[in-house]
């Protein structure tokens, strides 16, 4: 935690942790290194304490590129207003502080009542977790020709299209990425072989990833609002469908309006337009409202 406060000499040292899987020690006259297995989950703070929604996201981070291109996945979460997840959220925290007797706990609200599933027990994670860590998964020829062309392709999108508040490269350290990522969705599933649905989950996870990011860039001035709905609904769209040729490609209202508070858009704001655009035969929602596609897929860079 508090990772964008992290000393500068500590800082260069976990340069090695993340690249070398190893770390240095010298103490005493005792000069080693060891071997370092471990994931590293860090969460940091923005640059000012608090995200400036008219800043770049890399002016928010404000932590070094060559850290920052070590970590196979970077979310941006924003605290944004939302009653449900508000209303989850505190029920959450107010569970963690009530029932600390153990009869009080038995008579209380049932785990499955307070949520919407049930959370398994310690002494099975901790069977579950060791015997995931024990597999080494291995990828086959066919699949490995996806992965190279999927990079390939990866690379080729950056040198297209016009999108300047671009903040994240896809470099080798993305494709290890990819291999990381493949290899430990197999060991949840605690297989020996990396399937294409490792795959396929491995790749999700790096765009959303990257959507979290490049997509919050700050909205431009004296744009049209009703006009920035369009471009978020456009690129994710795009992400979604890279050829722009498909047209029952829906995208997911809730990641919609999560992205345009990014760019402090209210909810009803995204709905007025959403509207305007099913108003001129533009846009098509769902019949549960909760996804949204084009009528015709939207023009890319080059068109």
């Amino acid at each position: 935690d508090e990772f964008d406060k992290m000393e500068e000499a500590d800082r260069t040292a976990i340069h090695e942790v993340m690249e070398q899987q190893s770390v240095s020690l010298a103490k005493n006259g005792i000069t080693t290194t060891l071997n370092c297995r471990t994931t590293v989950l860090a969460a940091a703070n923005p640059a000012d304490g608090r995200y400036d929604s008219k800043k770049s996201p890399v002016e928010n981070i404000n932590l070094p590129p060559a850290l920052l291109s070590r970590f196979d996945l970077l979310f941006l979460l924003l605290d944004t207003v939302d009653m449900e997840k508000d209303k989850n959220l505190a029920r959450h925290v107010t569970k963690v502080h009530c029932c600390y007797d153990a009869k009080k706990a038995e008579s209380a609200v049932p785990q499955e009542e307070m949520y919407s599933f049930k959370a398994f027990n310690a002494e099975f994670l901790r069977t579950y977790i060791s015997k995931a860590r024990q597999l080494k998964p291995l990828i086959e020829d066919e699949l490995m020709e996806d992965i190279v062309s999927a990079y390939v392709a990866m690379r080729q999108e950056e040198t297209v299209g016009d999108r300047d508040e671009r903040k994240s490269y896809t470099t080798p350290r993305t494709l290890l990425a990819i291999l990381r990522l493949s290899q430990a969705h197999a060991r949840a599933r605690l297989s020996n072989r990396v399937d294409r649905e490792d795959f396929d989950e491995a790749i999700r996870l790096m765009k959303a990833s990257k959507e979290s990011v490049e997509l919050s860039a700050p909205a431009k001035k004296g744009k049209n609002p009703v006009d920035l709905i369009y471009d978020i609904v456009a690129d994710l769209h795009r992400q979604m469908d890279p050829s722009s040729e498909g047209q029952d490609v829906w995208v997911d209202m809730g990641h919609v309006v999560s992205l345009a508070s990014h760019k402090n858009f209210t909810k009803e704001q995204v709905e007025e337009g959403i509207a305007h655009w099913e108003s001129v035969n533009v846009l098509y929602r769902s019949p549960d409202q909760s996804k949204v596609k084009f009528f015709v897929p939207p023009a890319t860079a080059d068109d």
